[in-house]
């Protein structure tokens, strides 16, 4: 089979479907409507002359030729992209995609200075194309393991084998209330026993999975996967949950928010730069590595 323009745009998107997990949750990603999507994918069914996936009320599922077929296009992509940065090291530039991986919120943090390298770069080239995907910690891992990142921002409490991490700093995270909920206002004395009937939100988001030991009341009546999730059901006066302090500030400061005994609910976790052992080095995976350890 010929590869030609057309097939590589096809592959994107066929790419894009699968690591978004269906049609409809990739039109987002790809800012383009479903049904467009849709068309796309069968397209590129009839050129490989395979069915890639099962799509339907039963929901998304790839075929043994569709797993097959993402894996292959994976190596396919990342070659065109060493390709384009070979080509561009040869002639002292740079060139081509800078893909973040990175976990939600981090942009309310002043230490956070992806921003910062973003800007610098684009000062040294005007050649590049950004591609910031904002995931769960574990997807952060795969993205850079995997080479659809040159770089990953998050947490991981159990490094893998094959990535590098750089650690860049601690995030404060702490046990809020909402107003509307008892604990908001509730005396000193009365604490203990409204924290042991409050429902804590569950969070499968791996930031405080592992580092939650307090006794509190996890029900599992609340789980969210992000930061935003847990927000919303913090506000709802409902639910008590940890957020990340930068994040969590926004609400504090206009007397939404409170902290529930900061000095006993609270603990911190390693934000890293994460990058892969097996990648080849690049100028563009250099420069992009070398601002983000500069501008944190």
């Amino acid at each position: 089979m010929q590869v030609y323009d057309v097939d590589l745009r096809l592959l994107r998107i066929f790419v894009a479907i699968v690591e978004c997990g269906g049609l409809s949750a990739a039109e987002s990603r790809l800012n383009i409507g479903r049904s467009t999507i849709s068309s796309h994918l069968s397209d590129l069914e009839v050129r490989l002359g395979i069915k890639l996936c099962k799509r339907g009320r039963s929901g998304f599922e790839l075929t043994e030729s569709g797993r097959i077929t993402y894996q292959a296009s994976l190596e396919l992509l990342q070659q065109c992209e060493a390709f384009t940065t070979t080509i561009a090291s040869s002639k002292n530039e740079l060139s081509g995609r800078v893909t973040i991986a990175m976990i939600d919120t981090m942009v309310s943090d002043p230490r956070c200075g992806v921003a910062r390298a973003i800007s610098a770069l684009k000062a040294k080239s005007d050649k590049l194309q950004f591609d910031i995907n904002v995931c769960e910690a574990r997807e952060v891992e795969t993205s850079v393991i995997n080479g659809r990142s040159l770089i990953g921002l998050g947490v991981s409490r159990h490094h893998i084998r094959g990535l590098d991490y750089y650690p860049l700093h601690n995030e404060n995270n702490y046990l809020y209330c909402a107003t509307g909920h008892p604990l908001f206002n509730c005396h000193e004395t009365a604490i203990a026993q409204l924290l042991s009937e409050a429902e804590v939100i569950t969070s499968n988001y791996m930031r405080d999975k592992e580092t939650r030991n307090d006794g509190l009341n996890y029900q599992n009546s609340a789980i969210a996967y992000h930061d935003e999730g847990i927000a919303h059901l913090i506000l709802s006066g409902e639910f008590i949950g940890y957020l990340p302090e930068h994040y969590a500030s926004y609400w504090v400061d206009k007397g939404l928010f409170k902290p529930i005994l900061p000095n006993q609910y609270f603990y911190q976790i390693p934000v890293a730069l994460i990058t892969s052992k097996n990648s080849i080095s690049s100028p563009l995976a250099t420069a992009l590595i070398d601002e983000v350890k500069r501008c944190h």
